[in-house]
């Protein structure tokens, strides 16, 4: 954090009257107060309507029970690790103005990490068979050092290039990881390296699962979730991804709060001058280059936790999994929740993996085990058997599809909210810059 007072608000000492210890005045601390538990009241009611109405829609077509159980444990998943990733990057766009496109490369940095140091000595390629802790703290500490280096020259050239130089990292990190200088490193006996496009086999850290179930609390409450599942026909294997989804959720929550008290902390409002505009900020006597390093290599470490305990969930690492693709995904999350919002963020990446990540593939289960469709071979033969009065063939086809056809879905979607809401579903809550809104009623307002 900066140790120069920011404007309007002391960063050490005591308080002035009417003010918090982080300068905010008493009001603004109450109504930021009620506006968390109207965030939280808004992200449980959309959770609950969204996982009501998929329930609710695979029962009644027909879908069993252990199957629309595992689809809402890969919502919750993919919710949670997408959330996290969002988070991460609404600290670098939506508070500093940082365009990183490089989310994928400093995800592989901090999984390539952890699966070093955990992969078991014997294995080919070989690790060092640390505990997983250690390789979940090894590979954050990584992303963040990583990310610390890339800073240092990066951040003194525009913004346009930054963006083109952490394009070029995360394919530097990708191409690099296959290369065959770090596919195979023989020392001693063994032989360590990458694996190249066979990637590293690891012990995967949802592992920690039956360690945390050890717990007298988180015992009782595993017990109770395989009885709810023996007596509705859930699988226990199921239930084990649901222990670990809450798992990741856990650290949705810590990300949260750790970003809101970021974001009302005097850094954080640095963060948000820059991002308003950094001439002005630092005229005002701000380090903003300081700032920005800061900020970066918080945020880069956070992706790459966010990336082992997604990836990390796996028993295999290889390149395949950082494609650029990945980086797509997560701003896609991020403009559909808003940028500047760490509860638009949230409910970007649950909006984004329940309706157009894994909502799409529901869909093809439904229609699968309510219709006997067939995929014609071409688009061109569904056509010809719907001129003959048989639309079965072209809804075959649409099905047989859908992973396709959610491209273009994400396509429609994106060019909506440009139309209608381009600052997002949550982007009304953008944050300002200053303590207090010092904006008038009826001329624009505040953005909060």
């Amino acid at each position: 954090m900066s140790n120069e007072p920011d404007n309007g608000a002391p960063d050490n000492g005591a308080p002035d009257n009417g003010a918090t210890d982080n300068g905010e005045p008493e009001e603004t601390l109450t109504a930021s107060v009620g506006r968390w538990k109207s965030d939280l009241k808004l992200v449980v009611g959309l959770v609950f309507a969204t996982y009501l109405a998929f329930g609710l829609l695979g029962i009644l077509t027909g879908v069993s029970v252990n199957e629309t159980a595992g689809f809402l444990q890969t919502v919750t998943f993919f919710a949670a690790v997408f959330a996290l990733l969002t988070l991460a990057l609404n600290l670098h766009w939506g508070y500093t103005g940082l365009f990183n496109i490089g989310i994928a490369g400093f995800m592989a940095v901090g999984v390539y990490t952890m699966a070093i140091l955990t992969a078991s000595p014997d294995g080919t390629p070989a690790g060092f068979g640390l505990p997983i802790p250690i390789g979940v703290i090894g590979g954050t500490i990584a992303a963040g050092l990583v990310g610390a280096v890339i800073a240092l020259p990066a951040l003194r050239v525009r913004a346009d290039y930054f963006a083109i130089i952490t394009l070029g990292f995360s394919e530097i990190v990708r191409l690099t990881i296959t290369s065959g200088s770090l596919r195979r490193i023989e020392v001693g006996e063994r032989i360590y390296g990458t694996g190249g496009g066979s990637g590293i086999r690891y012990t995967p850290v949802d592992t920690v699962v039956p360690w945390l179930l050890d717990f007298s609390v988180l015992g009782y409450l595993g017990e109770v979730l395989y009885g709810i599942g023996a007596v509705v026909g859930v699988s226990q294997s199921i239930i084990n991804r649901v222990l670990y989804a809450l798992v990741i959720i856990t650290f949705v929550l810590l990300f949260y709060l750790l970003l809101q008290r970021i974001a009302r902390s005097p850094f954080g409002r640095i963060l948000k001058a820059i991002r308003e505009d950094e001439i002005v900020a630092r005229s005002l006597g701000k380090d903003t280059q300081r700032a920005k390093i800061k900020v970066f290599t918080l945020g880069c470490a956070l992706m790459g936790l966010a990336g082992i305990l997604w990836i990390g969930s796996r028993s295999l690492v290889t390149p395949e999994s950082f494609m650029p693709v990945v980086t797509f995904y997560i701003f896609v999350a991020l403009i559909v929740g808003g940028a500047g919002s760490n509860t638009g963020s949230v409910v970007g990446g649950f909006v984004f993996a329940a309706f157009l990540w894994e909502g799409p593939r529901f869909v093809r289960t439904i229609l699968r085990s309510s219709l006997d469709v067939r995929s014609p071979p071409t688009i061109y033969d569904a056509f010809v058997e719907l001129a003959a009065l048989d639309p079965m063939p072209l809804v075959g086809y649409v099905v047989g599809s859908l992973d396709e056809i959610r491209w273009v879905l994400i396509g429609v979607v994106l060019v909506l909210l440009m139309i209608y809401r381009p600052e997002g579903l949550m982007g009304d809550r953008k944050e300002i810059a200053a303590a207090t809104d010092l904006s008038r009623p009826g001329r624009g307002g505040s953005d909060e």
